[in-house]
């Protein structure tokens, strides 16, 4: 332990101490004499009790302790907290030595039996000794202290203190920058810390580029089974893009589009006829269970049907595909 405190030698600053607890208690009970002066001018009245009690009243509690704050030279405010102070602690269960500022806290406790236990029972401060202070009485009633020592209390201290969107994201992009601090952040957390900074579409491209970069993080990505569905449209929809724009630079292509598709239909005709005229006469002597005869219906009828649907498609230059159609291609 150092020999000395501040300019002070350790049994000096014992001494000062000492003398400094004395002054802080007859500071408290300068304060209770003021609350009790406080509380004879105007008792504490029931909730909604402001107003005179009877006709004969001059003055509403506020008015009377306002002059009363006014008269003496301090501020109404310090009066009526001293009023209330005291008003929770009876002479009796006042604890000598006790600053003030300790009774204050603890008076929130509701119960006046456990109000009068607590008192008794002072925590460990620092140097390990049981004594009371504003930390100590605030913890034990679930207030915000002012020299956060837990996790707990600095995780709650940096909250406060960061509720202004700017702070926050000034301290956030600070502790980021510190990879000690980055990685004690659990995985879960940190996916929705990169949720929340991606929601810009821009700064979501950006990352995602970097990150399919990453053979390793690209390789597990696209086992995703949606993931993989989406990287996939998204190629086929820029590939749409790049050909309209091609082919808003060159009208001959869509020309020429509509000459290969055009061909490619006449052919598929071609081929389904020249197919069945190939493997319809082998079949001369074989013989067809009910379900391959079934089946082999089946499909005749989605041929039929999209014959039906190029043939109007054709003549109504409609070439939309509706959802029953759709499912009956398919098999549904």
């Amino acid at each position: 332990m150092s020999e000395r405190v501040g300019n002070v030698t350790r049994s000096r600053y014992e001494q000062i101490v000492a003398e400094a607890r004395e002054l802080v208690a007859q500071i408290a009970r300068a304060q209770f004499a003021l609350g009790d002066k406080a509380l004879e001018i105007e008792p504490m009245r029931p909730v909604g009790g402001s107003m005179p009690n009877g006709t004969d009243d001059l003055f509403t509690v506020e008015e009377s302790l306002a002059m009363f704050a006014d008269d003496i030279g301090v501020a109404a405010s310090t009066v009526k907290d001293w009023r209330w102070v005291a008003s929770r602690w009876p002479k009796g269960k006042r604890k000598d030595g006790v600053a003030f500022s300790v009774h204050r806290v603890l008076a929130s406790i509701s119960e006046e039996d456990e109000r009068w236990a607590q008192i008794e029972d002072p925590p460990f401060n620092r140097s390990g000794q049981r004594w009371w202070t504003i930390d100590g009485a605030k913890r034990l009633v679930g207030q915000r202290v002012d020299r956060p020592v837990s996790v707990e209390e600095k995780v709650q201290a940096v909250t406060d203190l960061t509720r202004d969107d700017e702070v926050a994201a000034k301290v956030a992009a600070e502790l980021l920058r510190r990879p000690a601090a980055a990685a004690q952040v659990a995985p879960a957390d940190r996916v929705r810390v990169v949720q929340e900074l991606t929601r810009d579409d821009e700064v979501a491209k950006s990352v995602t580029t970097e990150l399919l970069r990453r053979p390793a993080v690209a390789r597990e990505t696209m086992r995703d089974d949606t993931a993989r569905f989406l990287v996939n449209r998204a190629q086929f929809d820029n590939s749409n893009e790049v050909r309209e724009r091609v082919r808003e630079r060159t009208p001959a292509v869509r020309q020429i589009e509509h000459t290969i598709e055009y061909l490619d239909l006449v052919g598929s005709c071609h081929q389904y006829v020249a197919t069945l005229g190939r493997l319809v006469p082998r079949m001369r002597d074989q013989q067809f269970t009910e379900d391959e005869r079934e089946t082999v219906r089946r499909g005749i009828s989605k041929v039929r049907a999209a014959a039906d649907w190029l043939e109007a498609a054709l003549d109504s230059g409609q070439f939309t595909l509706d959802e029953q159609l759709a499912q009956l291609l398919r098999g549904e």
